[in-house]
């Protein structure tokens, strides 16, 4: 039980035969992935390039470049508000696990790496779109993410979070392509070359009120930083497995989704700005529609509008103002 709402988890596999429940966000990267006449492939494809990448940083006592393996879980997260057995599909996260093949363990991985929401697609796609309609200048609302914040840190705090992961999770993005990143010394033997931005973002100011802070770190024979949202010390909190377990997953993820900066032919310089029309960039073998995930981002922030926001407006208002 936590705090009034109750949590619930549920863990489906993520491998070639993974079919997307009627729950998942249309628009999350796995679930994307695992539609059309090209599923198989580009699961079987998708997961060749996480071992392949994992292997290639995790190189000491591995020759063959073939000791590891990452199995991945994706854990839906669902919110009961008034306690009557109703729930609603909250957040969708990704869950590594290592396999090494050379002592038949399996490894605990790092919980978090890729992040959906549908109250993050109701505040970017609905709340942020309506307040900025036929305005001249782009501004952002009050209280901006509050609710979101607040019910994502009442799920950390849950018997059900402390129960199900012994870590804080880690969520690892792309880069902002209206920011200028700064190359730094600070080098790091699995993140790689840490970078600073310019300026923040709207995406770190919204991760901020969930409680994450952000560091960003080009590793080794990558082609741009990644953005890592962690508490705690990112660097000191977790194995070199654990992160490599995220990197390999999450770079994967981005080279697919974001080619033009992850599968770039030029590697970041010493200031780097991403760059989305970069057209030096080679392709996956793999099969992505971007343009229909913008699209779906609006439907299901209406989905979570109706189903959500709507019904338990009063409920969530009075419990986030007692959280403030």
């Amino acid at each position: 039980m936590s705090k009034g709402f109750t949590f619930r988890i549920k863990r489906i596999l993520f491998d070639e035969n993974y079919h997307p429940s009627d729950s998942t966000r249309a628009t999350t990267n796995f679930a994307n992935l695992a539609r059309g006449e090209s599923r198989q492939a580009n699961l079987r494809n998708t997961l060749a390039m996480v071992n392949s990448r994992f292997n290639a940083l995790a190189n000491w006592d591995n020759l063959k470049g073939d000791r590891y393996s990452v199995k991945l879980e994706i854990i839906s997260v669902d919110i009961d508000i008034e306690g009557n057995g109703q729930h609603f599909p909250s957040i969708e996260i990704l869950k590594t696990n290592i396999i090494d093949h050379k002592t038949n363990q399996q490894i605990e991985g790092i919980v978090g790496n890729n992040f959906s929401s549908y109250v993050r697609d109701y505040d970017f796609s609905i709340v942020l779109r309506n307040h900025n309609k036929g305005q001249s200048e782009f501004s952002i609302p009050d209280n901006f993410g509050d609710l979101h914040g607040r019910l994502f840190k009442d799920f950390l705090n849950s018997d059900v979070y402390k129960e199900n992961f012994n870590k804080q999770p880690v969520v690892c993005l792309s880069v902002s392509d209206s920011k200028t990143y700064q190359r730094t010394e600070n080098q790091h033997p699995v993140l790689g070359v840490e970078y600073l931005p310019n300026e923040t973002s709207l995406t770190e100011q919204y991760f901020k009120k969930m409680g994450f802070e952000v560091r960003y770190f080009m590793p080794l024979n990558s082609a741009a930083p990644l953005a890592f949202y962690f508490f705690g010390d990112l660097l000191g909190d977790y194995s070199n497995l654990e992160l490599i377990s995220t990197i390999s997953t999450m770079e994967t993820f981005q080279k697919i989704y974001r080619p033009e900066i992850y599968n770039a032919n030029s590697v970041a310089g010493n200031l780097y700005q991403p760059n989305l029309k970069h057209s030096d960039h080679s392709l996956t073998q793999i099969v992505y529609d971007r343009e229909e995930r913008s699209q779906l981002a609006i439907k299901q922030g209406k989905f979570a509008e109706e189903y959500f926001i709507k019904p338990y407006q009063s409920i969530l208002g009075q419990w986030s103002e007692n959280h403030a």
